[in-house]
C-alpha cells in the first residue's frame, strides 16, 4: 500500500505541476459562482433549483469527467512517452500498482475538487432560499429540500397472459414469419397493457400500494400521491375533474377527495396521515366523471411519495453517485493509456463515452431489430443480413448502458426524490465495481504486458 500510496502522490504533483489542479478550480468557481451570477432566475423556488442546482451540478460533472478522462490518458501515456515509466518501473514496483496508483491518485483529486463544489452549492443553495418570498420557501422546503422515496403498485408480468393468447388466436405458428409472430405479440401485449392502463369514462379503478415493510414509520407522516394520465383530446389546456377514495376499505378513516388536472404532465397533492390498513397497504381508488378515457402509464401514472431522509444527507448519496461516474471514467481513460499513446488514447476513451451517451439510437435498433429503415410497402422494418451481427452486438452495448444509465442523480435532486442508500450502493456494484472493475483488470494486464522500451522506440 505505501508503493501504491506513493504513486497516488505522484499523480497529485503531476495534476499541480502542470497547474491542472488550480485551473479546474477556477473553472469549477465559474460554474458555481459566476453561472447564478450571471443568470437569473424567475424568483420561484423551481426557478433557482433549476439554475443552482441542475446547471451548477450538471456543469461540475462534466467539467470534471472530461477532465477524468484527459488526466487519465495523460498521466500514463506521458510517463511512458517521455520515459518516466521505465525509471520507474525498473524498482520494485509492480506495474499493478502504478497502475492502481494513478488510478486512487485521479479519485482522490475527483474527491476533493468534488468535494469543494458540491460545498460551494450547498452553502449558495441555502443562501439563495432564504432570499425567496415566505410561499416559495414553503414549495422549496415542501417539495424540494426534501428527500422522498417512492412506491408503487407491482409492475404486471404480460409474458403467461401473452402466451396463452397466443396459443388461443394462433392455432399454426409455422404458417406465419418470425416477423409477423413478433408483431401479434405486440399487438396482444398492448391490449392487456390498454386494459391495465385505461381507466373508462363513468368508471373507477383501485389501486393497492403495499408498505407493510414501512408501516410503523409512516403512520403519522403526510404522504403525497404523484400522478400523470393522458388523453385523447388535442386540447392542452383541458382540466379533468378526477374523486379519489383513499383509505382503508369498509373503513371510516377513508377520505374523499376531489381533484381537477391537466393531462400529459406530473401534478402532485398531499394526503392525511393515518391512511393505511392493518397489513400497511394504501388503497387508491379513483374514479373518472369526464366525458373520455383516462390513461395512466404503468410506471409513472401513479406514484406515492413518502419522506425517506433529510436534503443535506440526499445532496451527498448524489455527490458519491457522481463520484461513481468519475471513478469509472477514469478507469476507461487508464485501460486506453496502457496499451495506445496519448492522442490515440484520448480519442478511444471518447469514443467510448459517445457510445454510452447514444444509448437512445442504440435502444431504437434493439426494439426494431434491425438498422435499416422503415419499409411502407411491407408495413415494418426491413432486415438484411448485416442485422444479424449488428442487432446481436447492440442489445449487448445496450445492456450494460443501461447498467449505468439508470443512475442520474441531478434529476433526483432537483425534484426531491431520495437517492437511497441501496441505490447508491447498486450504483458502486454497478458502476465502480462492475464496469470499472473490467477496464481496471483490462488496463492492467495490457500495461504489464507492455513493452515500454518498445513503446519509447517508436515515438
Amino acid at each position: 500500500m505505501n508503493k501504491i500510496a506513493a504513486i497516488a502522490g505522484l499523480t497529485w504533483k503531476a495534476a499541480f505541476r502542470y497547474r491542472l489542479f488550480w485551473i479546474l478550480t477556477a473553472l469549477l468557481a465559474a460554474a458555481v459562482v459566476g453561472l447564478p451570477l450571471l443568470i437569473k432566475d424567475d424568483g420561484t423556488a423551481q426557478g433557482m433549483v433549476q439554475i443552482l442546482l441542475t446547471y451548477t451540478l450538471s456543469a461540475t460533472a462534466a467539467l470534471l469527467g472530461f477532465a477524468t478522462l484527459w488526466l487519465s490518458c495523460g498521466t500514463l501515456a506521458r510517463d511512458v512517452e517521455e520515459c518516466q515509466a521505465q525509471m520507474v518501473a525498473v524498482k520494485p514496483v509492480a506495474r499493478w500498482q502504478i497502475w492502481l496508483g494513478k488510478w486512487l491518485g485521479i479519485l482522490s483529486l475527483n474527491a476533493a475538487l468534488l468535494a469543494l463544489a458540491g460545498g460551494a452549492i450547498f452553502i449558495l443553495l441555502q443562501w439563495r432560499a432564504a432570499r425567496l418570498p415566505a410561499g416559495q420557501q414553503k414549495i422549496l422546503r415542501e417539495e424540494i429540500f426534501v428527500s422522498r422515496a417512492s412506491a408503487r403498485e407491482p409492475l404486471p408480468d404480460f409474458n403467461p397472459m401473452v402466451d396463452q393468447i397466443m396459443q388461443r388466436e394462433v392455432k399454426d405458428p409455422s404458417a406465419m414469419s418470425a416477423g409477423d409472430l413478433l408483431e401479434k405479440r405486440r399487438q396482444i401485449t398492448g391490449r392487456l397493457i390498454a386494459l391495465r392502463t385505461v381507466l373508462p369514462s363513468g368508471l373507477a379503478r383501485l389501486w393497492a400500494i403495499d408498505l407493510h415493510t414501512l408501516k410503523d414509520r409512516l403512520r403519522d407522516q403526510r404522504l403525497q400521491l404523484r400522478v400523470k394520465f393522458h388523453t385523447a383530446s388535442a386540447n392542452q389546456d383541458a382540466q379533468y375533474t378526477t374523486f379519489w377514495r383513499v383509505g382503508p376499505t369498509n373503513s371510516t378513516r377513508q377520505v374523499y377527495l376531489t381533484e381537477v388536472f391537466p393531462a400529459d404532465s406530473f401534478q402532485q397533492f398531499a394526503l392525511p396521515p393515518n391512511l393505511l390498513d392493518d397489513q400497511g397497504r394504501l388503497w387508491i381508488e379513483v374514479g373518472n366523471p369526464n366525458d373520455m378515457d383516462l390513461t395512466f402509464p404503468l410506471e409513472e401514472g401513479l406514484e406515492l411519495l413518502y419522506p425517506e431522509s433529510t436534503f443535506g444527507v440526499n445532496f451527498i448519496r448524489g455527490l458519491a453517485v457522481v463520484f461513481c461516474w468519475l471513478a469509472l471514467l477514469a478507469s476507461i481513460g487508464l485501460a486506453a493509456a496502457s496499451f495506445l499513446s496519448f492522442p490515440v488514447a484520448a480519442f478511444v476513451s471518447m469514443a467510448v463515452l459517445f457510445i454510452g451517451l447514444s444509448g437512445g439510437i442504440v435502444s431504437t435498433v434493439v426494439q426494431n431489430g434491425t438498422i435499416t429503415n422503415y419499409d411502407s410497402a411491407r408495413g415494418g422494418y426491413g432486415h438484411s443480413a448485416v442485422d444479424y451481427v449488428i442487432v446481436p452486438i447492440f442489445a449487448g452495448a445496450l445492456k450494460i448502458i443501461n447498467l449505468v444509465q439508470s443512475f442520474s442523480p441531478i434529476d433526483s435532486l432537483s425534484s426531491g426524490r431520495s437517492i437511497t442508500w441501496g441505490q447508491l450502493g447498486l450504483a458502486a456494484a454497478q458502476i465502480v465495481v462492475v464496469l470499472g472493475g473490467f477496464f481496471c483488470v483490462a488496463g492492467i494486464i495490457l500495461f504489464t504486458r507492455r513493452e515500454l522500451a518498445t513503446a519509447q522506440g517508436n515515438n
